[in-house]
């Protein structure tokens, strides 16, 4: 199946207003600065318009890597056993010099969630270690925020028919570009006008909840009891912000979150998924996790529970926390009621927090914190950041005090 077959489907306006929101809002790209891009190779429409709009801003260099599912699947099904413990390091070292050059990131996402569903799953599990392990010195630049970066997404035709698997395949492609360019906001007549506005209203959020300055956050609804305590000089953060290179950029498009990081050690309580999590071809389901001191001791999932289990078996912070998020369940991907099987959406659909690896940006001060001083304060580390759902119309979470005192924060999954 190839792209061009269904390309005709996809608005091309509003194809080449999402290229330009990516780089003028997304990325906030400067004049003469390189550009890294990975895409899969279905998205060529997309990727060679953001890369006619980064050289129109006055891109230095535009360089894309594309992935390809029936390259990555045969190797599932004729690579030798030990190409499963490898990764090509010599590409993400090769990316991370780029980035200590200067160099801006983006990743066009849309590949087939569940591209590998029917796969070995210890190779699935082996080959993601690998590359988390191979992917770190191309990652911290990212999540250290060093340099401006940004995530978009193309209706690749795998993806549509998981989405809608009950319409023909132009139909689905269609109706999943529309649901992203509704999402990402270019379907509107001035779309940077209006995330300048959405990007109001995140910062509006953020500000009210640095200056209350909570200990935790206490979440309770179906199958959930959960304080999260948030780490020593915390900071919440939400849609534009401003990364240690000094330029301003939306990291995620689309987003509906403010978030901050958790206290590594302090997380307390039962939690229940809201929404399945799609991981690496996986659909991981009806998550279940008891915390102790920060630390995911129980762990159980109707669909997917080995591979949630190698997930937490990652390394040490694999079952500790890096993020939390707060998302109204009112959000525009919430309201049109589509499960996208894709974490950049489905995790603006509803509050969610993340497995792993924490945000240094998100303390007082973070661009000046040494990893050590960041593990001090309580920020985690780990090889992975996997988000998964928790809020619903059902879920109250109540800000949390220095002296155990609480304040309505969501009421139903809706601001209180």
């Amino acid at each position: 199946m190839t792209l061009p077959d269904f390309a005709h489907s996809i608005d091309p306006v509003k194809l080449e207003k999402l290229a330009e929101v990516a780089v003028k809002v997304g990325l906030g790209l400067q004049q003469g600065q390189d550009l890294v891009i990975t895409a899969p190779i279905n998205a060529l429409p997309l990727t060679r318009q953001i890369t006619k709009h980064a050289y129109m801003a006055g891109a230095g260099l535009v360089t894309t890597f594309y992935a390809d599912e029936e390259a990555t699947l045969a190797r599932y099904t004729f690579a030798p056993d030990a190409s499963f413990d490898r990764a090509s390091d010599w590409l993400y070292e090769g990316m991370a010099k780029a980035y200590a050059n200067g160099a801006a990131r983006l990743a066009v996402s849309g590949d087939n969630p569940m591209m590998l569903a029917g796969q070995d799953s210890s190779k699935v599990a082996r080959a993601n270690k690998a590359n988390s392990i191979a992917y770190k010195p191309a990652l911290e630049p990212i999540s250290n925020f060093n340099i401006n970066w940004n995530i978009c997404a193309y209706p690749n035709p795998s993806w549509a028919k998981l989405v809608f698997p009950d319409l023909p395949l132009d139909e689905a492609v269609k109706k999943l570009a529309d649901a992203i360019f509704a999402a990402s906001r270019v379907d509107q007549a001035d779309p940077i006008a209006a995330w300048a506005a959405h990007n109001g209203e995140l910062a509006k959020r953020s500000r009210w909840l640095n200056d209350e300055r909570f200990e935790a956050l206490h979440f309770t609804g179906p199958g959930t009891d959960l304080t999260v305590g948030l780490a020593d000089g915390h900071e919440w953060f939400g849609g534009a912000s401003t990364a240690k290179n000094g330029v301003t950029c939306n990291p995620n498009i689309p987003t509906e979150e403010v978030f901050t990081t958790p206290h590594a050690l302090k997380v307390e309580g039962t939690v229940s998924s809201t929404k399945p999590l799609s991981h690496q071809g996986t659909l991981i389901d009806n998550i279940q996790v008891r915390f102790e001191a920060g630390r995911i001791v129980e762990a159980k999932a109707t669909k997917g529970e080995d591979v949630l289990l190698k997930v937490l078996d990652t390394d040490e912070g694999a079952r500790r926390l890096g993020e939390v998020a707060l998302v109204p369940h009112s959000s525009p991907i919430s309201a049109s009621g589509i499960l996208f099987y894709n974490t950049l959406f489905d995790e603006n659909a509803s509050c969610h927090i993340a497995l792993g690896q924490c945000y240094s940006k998100c303390f007082l001060n973070g661009a000046k914190l040494t990893p050590e001083q960041i593990k001090a304060q309580g920020g985690n580390s780990s090889l992975i950041h996997i988000d998964w759902m928790i809020g619903s119309n059902k879920v109250d979470i109540d800000g949390v005090r220095a002296d155990g005192s609480k304040v309505p924060v969501m009421r139903k999954g809706e601001w209180a």
